[in-house]
Order: C-alpha cells, then structure tokens, then sequence
C-alpha cells in the first residue's frame, strides 16, 4: 500500500481524498496556489507545498513543479482528482517515469478514450451503442457538410479534445454549418489547443444517463449503476441523483452490461465512467468516456456505501475488485452550489463569505472547503459545495433537499441556493419529467422581500 499520497488538486475534491486517505492510514500531501493558502485542503493535509501563483497554468496545470513538489515529499502516489490534470495523458506519463503512481488511467488509456473521434471507434469495436455520424475527424468543411447531409440534419458537430460544452454546435440547417465550423474550431483552438472536430446525429431532447465503473490490474470491471445528469445549463452539470428517474429494470441492465464490455474491452483501471445520450424511446448511445472521478460520485457512494476513492487507491496498489455489479439500494440527489448569480444569467460571484450555516441532519452529506471568512477566488471554477440529500426514496430525498437547502445559509457572494430551491419546487422536476431541454424553459423566480 501506499504510504504518502500526493493530491495534485485543489477544493472539496482535494479535502474529499485527503480524508479518505487519512482514514486507510495514508500520509497526504497537499499542492496549492498562492490564491489557495487559506483552503481546507492546505490546512488538513500532512504537509503542502505552494506550486506557484494564482493562475492555474502556472500552478495546478504546471506539470514540473507538481512534480517536483512530488520528489521533495517523497510521495509514491498522485491523485489528481478531476479536471486539471485528471485526463492528462503526458502527465500520467510523467508520473510513470518518475517511479510515482499515477492513481487513474494509463497514458494509454487516456489518449484511447479522451480523443472522443478515437473513442467512438473503439466502442463500436467493443460492440458498444454509438450515435451515426463521422468516420473520424472531419477533414473539411466540405466534409463536414457531405456527412451531415449522409446522416440528416439535425446534426451536432463535436470538439474532438473537447469538455464542458466547448467547441460544441447544434446545426439545423446547411446554410448554417459554415459559421458553425468556423467558430465551433475556433473555441475548441482556444480551449484546448487542438481545432480537431467531429460530428454526430443530433438526438433531440435526450436524457444523460452515465454509468459508474471501476477496473482493476487485471481486466476485470464492474459497473456501480447510473447516475441522470440531464439538467445543464451550457453542457455544464447543475444536479445529478440515482437512481434515474427515467429508468427501468430492463434497461439498467443492458447500459450496465454496455459499460462493463466497453471498460473490458479498453483493459481500464480505475475509476472511470461511461457516458450515454438515451433517447425518448430508450434507445442508448455511448457519448464519452471520462477516465477519472466525477464531481457526481457522492450520489453513487450513498446509494451502495461505497467509497469510490478507497476504491481508486486499493486498485492503482494492485488489489483486485470484487467483480460485482452493484445496484441502488436508496435514492440521492447532489447539487452543485456555485458562487454565481442565478438571477443574472449565473454570472461569477467570487469574494469573501461573511457568514456560512452548513444543514445536516439524517441523510444529508455536504463536501465542501469553503469556511466562514474564506475569500473565494476568481481564477478557479466556481463550485463551492456539492450538496448530497439520501433517502428511501426520490419523494423523500426531495424533501430532504428542500429543507438541507432552506438551512443552508452563505452570505457575502450570491450562490445558485435559490436556484436549486425553487428547481426542487418545480413540478417536471418533481415528476422526473426533464431532458438536457430542461433549462431552456425554466426561469427563475423573484424573491419576494
């Protein structure tokens, strides 16, 4: 086993390993920006190294010095969380080279299934549901319109290194493809330093069902369920629960199976999870693979008691997994609090937090590193909190929400709280009747004085 792991992290998600790790007996080490000297995760972890200055390309995404502050500490593993270096395969690589274990996917892996044109391929090798559209890239906007005509619009077109809903366009119509390939290669250039596009069918109006696996050294994989994740705003999650509402016995089944075959296919270690568009009728399309932990995993922990980062440690340390798959025995609801501003189109809110008054109560989990007097910076994603309601059933954790959220209290920044308020209120929400449409007809509401 391990004996001192490095999180080459910041935020909840950082304090979330650092616990964990606290709890096996394992040694943590804590990297940090200068704007992050007052987080959680500095003061809880074992000891912490500052890797440079508030933008994240010269700290968190700065490859030598995590490195570097790696070898200092003598730590023999990194976790890196999600996002920044989560699916990067150089750095992965890196760690490999410098005798430390990289705990998530292999460079290999990461290259495989992180180039999305290169995963779709592979699944449909895998025998794997895939959405029609382009063999590989496309080559030319005269080949982008060839396809698009072959598989009928409407059609979306795709960023090939892409996440997060950039280099993304929904195009309806011909006379529309042109300023949507220009503009579409020119964010995802500027993102991700790569213009390489795909593109797909669009299914219209679509559920975003994802489903949890975990593999190990030894090609096994198993699968933890799923999680719905179809309300978002710009292809960015705002809640997620499990079970979904939209689904059922059967076709849980056949998406975990798909899942379990395609983690096989790929040999993949870890933790990592399966994405699918399913469409009114429950037909189910691979979309991606995400080759890391998600921000949603605490919904999947609470329905199983399972603790996916205790999971991602014992498999990077050669320890095979049970090879069981696992179904939801309760129903939880996560939201993500941001510091943003839901009644003005969720503009950022960085700044102090004046006053902070956390629920709790039965059933009710809160991941967070944010404290009374903490002073949110403007140069990091702007997720605060990752609030977590668990009950019998969806009514219950419902309610259970609504009440976590009327105790939840922040003052200082504006937050989404109202805004996950009232979505528990609303009546679609309510009946599980939603799509990743939801937020094109949902408004929020004036609070009264």
């Amino acid at each position: 086993m391990f004996k001192k792991i490095l999180i080459a992290n910041r935020g909840e998600i950082a304090l979330r390993i650092i616990r964990t790790c606290k709890e096996m007996g394992i040694k943590t080490v804590a990297v940090y920006s200068t704007a992050d000297a007052d987080s959680l995760h500095v003061r809880f972890a074992d000891e912490a190294v500052c890797v440079g200055p508030a933008p994240s390309s010269q700290s968190y995404l700065k490859i030598s010095n995590i490195i570097a502050a790696a070898e200092i500490t003598n730590a023999d593993a990194i976790h890196p969380g999600y996002g920044f270096l989560a699916e990067n395969a150089k750095f992965s690589k890196i760690c490999q080279e410098h005798g430390v274990k990289f705990i998530g996917a292999s460079p290999e892996m990461i290259e495989k299934m992180g180039d999305k044109a290169t995963a779709k391929e592979t699944m449909k090798a895998a025998g794997v549901p895939t959405v029609p559209g382009s063999e590989g890239l496309l080559e030319s906007i005269e080949h982008a319109k060839a396809t698009a005509k072959a598989i009928g619009y409407p059609v979306m077109m795709k960023a090939t290194a892409g996440g997060g809903g950039k280099g993304m366009r929904e195009i309806f119509k011909e006379e529309d493809l042109d300023r949507a390939w220009e503009s579409a290669r020119n964010e995802a250039a500027a993102a991700f330093g790569n213009d390489g596009m795909y593109m797909e069918k669009l299914i219209v109006d679509p559920r975003h069902i994802e489903i949890q696996v975990v593999g190990d050294q030894y090609g096994k994989a198993c699968h933890l369920s799923e999680r719905d994740c179809s309300i978002q705003r710009r292809h960015q999650k705002l809640t997620e629960e499990t079970p979904s509402p939209f689904m059922t016995d059967e076709l849980r089944e056949k998406m975990g199976e798909a899942a379990v075959k395609a983690a096989e296919y790929i040999k993949y270690e870890g933790a990592g999870t399966i994405e699918f568009l399913v469409d009114k009728d429950r037909n189910f399309y691979f979309m991606e693979m995400n080759t890391r932990i998600q921000v949603e995993h605490p919904i999947t922990e609470q329905v199983i008691d399972y603790d996916l980062i205790r999971e991602q440690i014992l498999v990077a340390a050669g320890v095979p997994i049970s090879g069981k798959n696992y179904l939801p025995k309760l129903h939880s609801i996560e939201v993500r609090i941001n510091a943003e501003d839901p009644f003005n189109d969720f503009r950022p809110s960085p700044g102090k937090i004046t006053t902070l008054h956390t629920p709790g109560g039965h059933g009710v989990r809160l991941d967070t590193h944010v404290y009374s007097g903490y002073s949110i910076p403007p140069n990091y994603d702007s997720m605060i909190a990752k609030l977590i309601t668990t009950a019998q059933t969806r009514e219950e954790a419902i309610n259970k929400m609504k009440r976590a959220l009327d105790e939840f209290v922040i003052e200082g920044i504006k937050t989404t709280i109202p805004f996950h308020r009232q979505l528990m209120d609303d009546p679609n929400y309510i009946a599980g009747n939603y799509t990743t449409a939801f937020m094109e007809s949902f408004h929020m509401k004036p609070i009264e004085e």
